[in-house]
């Protein structure tokens, strides 16, 4: 049975995975090095890396004895990019195989509660896909549409942060953050107001606080009735209390100004979201301190949420000095990597070393992973791209890639399949 079973197992890409290759000395030279760190851009140096985690950059790092050298031969070495806003790892066919989408939930008892971490597939065949494009790290967040939304539930749920190198587990963060909806997508869920919305949410955030101070009274089934469920009310307890940050998805500029000045009363952390209209309010989210996660490809009102879309955002906002991060579109949609949209955004005026920051080391600081992944420093994991060109550019790809010191293969299941049938002399005359 099991010889039987081998040979669909691999056309399914579900065939057990290779044994786990073990971290070693390495030492990349004659790098164009793109730090992102203290060391800054360095035209011709060393990375060094030992054990899984980087131990030396610069332009004269000293090699170890009996390092394995990679010489880099002039190209561009950066840090591996961070896909963020994505749900690589939990969805395989978006349409037509409901199945196979674990991003989200119908529940009628969880919705803040709904954690991600316990949908994330370490065989995804998108995985690959997505190293390719030169990401080593995601943060894989929760969705609520279509089917799943469920009145009076506006959170999506719990994100986490995960590498994508070989092996069971990849889990890296669990708990970086809860996703809400607001917007239009937020007003239809909460009654078909955009009114109705915040006053939601309000009530809720007070709910938790009640609950929180009233823990013993509702053990006795004392207190008064709330809006979510238990597992929810708990699940919410850090973001009320500031600990763990709120990514809002929100994009217009009116409901934009009244999330600031609701984080603001509440004392909550929050992330923007969408944020397609954040342009024209850049210096008040620069004052108030919030990172904006934003698409570097929205230009067109796609709704009446986003008629001020416009490519330069951006551009704009990081010019006022704030936090940006260029979020991963799916993966699903032909495979596009943030590196894409954050060269388009060059092309509309942001910097090069601002829009490497946006897809490296900004989503790290903005999901508080930046102790471990996003820059090229001593002491944090080496998740290392050399590239065969400028890493913005859609033509260049990486030749090499490093998770946690251990170099990737550089294949995944669509080129298998793509040269399995380049020429296929193994068939039958009437198939060629």
């Amino acid at each position: 049975m099991a010889r039987l079973l081998a040979p669909v197992l691999v056309m399914l890409g579900l065939a057990a995975p290779p044994a786990i290759a073990l971290a070693e000395t390495v030492a990349i030279t004659n790098a164009h090095i793109y730090s992102m760190g203290p060391s800054g851009e360095i035209a011709s140096g060393v990375v060094v890396v030992s054990g899984g985690r980087i131990t030396a950059v610069g332009a004269s790092a000293r090699i170890p004895d009996g390092a394995r050298i990679i010489d880099a031969h002039g190209d561009v070495v950066t840090p591996g990019l961070v896909a963020t806003n994505t749900p690589l790892s939990t969805v395989e066919i978006a349409e037509g195989v409901e199945e196979t989408n674990d991003n989200a939930t119908a529940s009628g008892v969880i919705s803040a509660a709904f954690d991600v971490q316990y949908a994330v597939n370490p065989n995804s065949v998108l995985i690959p896909i997505a190293r390719l494009g030169g990401v080593t790290d995601a943060v894989i967040t929760p969705t609520l549409s279509g089917r799943h939304e469920r009145k009076n539930m506006i959170f999506a749920g719990q994100a986490a942060v995960i590498h994508l190198g070989q092996g069971p587990d990849l889990l890296e963060k669990t708990h970086a953050g809860m996703v809400l909806v607001m917007g239009e997508d937020g007003a239809r869920i909460a009654g078909g107001s955009r009114a109705a919305e915040f006053v939601l949410l309000a009530g809720l955030v007070e709910d938790v606080r009640a609950y929180v101070h009233n823990l013993a009274n509702y053990d006795l089934g004392h207190s008064r009735a709330y809006g979510l469920s238990r597992q929810d009310l708990e699940a919410l307890i850090p973001v009320v209390e500031g600990r763990e940050p709120l990514m809002i998805s929100v994009h217009r500029a009116a409901d934009i100004r009244q999330v600031l000045r609701l984080a603001k009363d509440q004392k909550l952390k929050i992330i923007l979201e969408g944020a397609e209209e954040a342009w024209s309010l850049a210096p008040e989210i620069a004052a108030a301190q919030v990172p904006v996660l934003l698409s570097g490809y929205a230009d067109l009102p796609q709704s009446f949420d986003m008629i001020g879309s416009t490519l330069e955002n951006a551009a704009r906002l990081n010019a006022a000095g704030v936090l940006i991060g260029i979020e991963n579109p799916p993966i699903y949609e032909g495979g596009r990597t943030p590196r894409i949209d954050a060269g388009r955004a060059v092309a509309h005026g942001l910097p090069f070393a601002a829009a490497l920051a946006s897809i490296t080391i900004n989503p790290a600081r903005i999901w508080g992973v930046a102790d471990r992944i996003g820059s090229l420093e001593p002491g944090k994991d080496a998740d290392i791209v050399i590239w065969s060109g400028d890493p913005l550019e859609p033509m260049s790809a990486p030749t090499a890639i490093m998770i946690k010191g251990v170099e990737q293969p550089l294949r995944s299941r669509d080129l298998d399949l793509r040269d399995r049938y380049l020429h296929p002399t193994d068939l039958p005359p009437a198939y060629h």
